[in-house]
């Protein structure tokens, strides 16, 4: 599974770093000086504190305790997401949602157990960004917020309605609420360990693989992993159509048959987290770039 996942790193971060040598001035990026300097401040706070956290917490807690964890703060999530997927118009995952919640609160002792993904109803992850992009609201530059990590403005602007929706933000006192908030965020830092140090071991600057990687997969989550062609913001290499223009051109101007490419980049290769109870061991690059840096705990 590790050599699996090394092979889609390399893929997305030769991509990634072609796409980079092509233009230094990134229009998804106007505010780059700003953003390599927060993403320097965020990677100094991750190293230093965040991600020693993490090893500490995936090392010394039990797996079974890992995975509690990450279902209670994922089945209040799950709240959010069944609003959001309600106002896209997903009227079926929503009500999947509702009975998540209902299943898995009652019958997973609060959301320690996923009884719901036994039962077949699929986890869901929707947020009010996501939705705006449902709606054609376009994503906006690229942002990198202090201690908070990438963002873009659209989803920067609508972030504090995501933290009112989600129901942990409403507990009291105060003090339980922030010791359960850090504690999420660090199973989430935990939970990325693996693919974020293949980053850091993959990518010849870092920056720009987690810009690329993160735009390009909260695009995909907006489509729910269909993103039409047209739609790419970050294109990186020919369309299909382009290489099949090509390949006709040179077939008319030389009798040599046309070469097949020696490296074919898929664009629309689904990239998803492995989930809690496989123990997090094989989390993608891309999921890595929206959580290697300092995190806030996911809606």
């Amino acid at each position: 599974m590790m050599s699996a996942l090394k092979h889609k790193v390399s893929v997305l971060a030769t991509a990634v770093l072609l796409a980079g040598c092509a233009s230094t001035n990134n229009p998804q990026d106007p505010f780059e000086p700003f953003n390599r300097a927060m993403f320097t401040f965020n990677d100094t706070i991750d190293q230093a504190a965040v991600k020693p956290a993490a090893e500490l917490y995936s090392n010394v807690l039990p797996e079974f305790v890992q995975i509690g964890i990450n279902n209670f703060f994922g089945n209040l999530g799950d709240v959010w997401t069944g609003v959001n997927n309600f106002l896209q118009g997903k009227v079926e995952d929503g009500f999947s949602d509702v009975m998540r919640v209902a299943v898995n609160t009652t019958m997973g002792f609060g959301g320690l157990l996923d009884i719901g993904s036994e039962a077949g109803l699929t986890k869901h992850n929707e947020d009010f960004g996501q939705t705006l992009g449902k709606w054609g609201v376009a994503s906006g530059p690229y942002v990198v917020l202090p201690i908070l990590g990438s963002s873009t403005l659209r989803d920067t602007v609508v972030r504090p309605l995501d933290t009112w929706g989600y129901p942990w933000h409403y507990k009291r006192p105060v003090h339980v609420r922030n010791i359960g908030s850090v504690t999420y965020a660090i199973d989430q830092r935990a939970a990325v360990l693996d693919a974020s140090n293949l980053v850091e071991e993959a990518a010849l600057d870092r920056y720009v693989f987690v810009r690329d990687a993160y735009m390009q997969r909260r695009q995909s989550k907006v489509y729910d992993g269909e993103v039409p062609e047209s739609k790419y913001e970050n294109d990186v290499g020919p369309t299909v159509e382009d290489t099949a223009t090509t390949r006709s051109i040179v077939n008319t101007d030389t009798s040599e048959p046309a070469q097949k490419p020696v490296v074919k980049l898929e664009q629309d290769v689904k990239l998803e987290t492995a989930p809690a109870a496989m123990g997090a061991t094989a989390p993608t690059a891309a999921k890595a770039a929206e959580t290697a840096l300092v995190t806030e705990p996911k809606q």
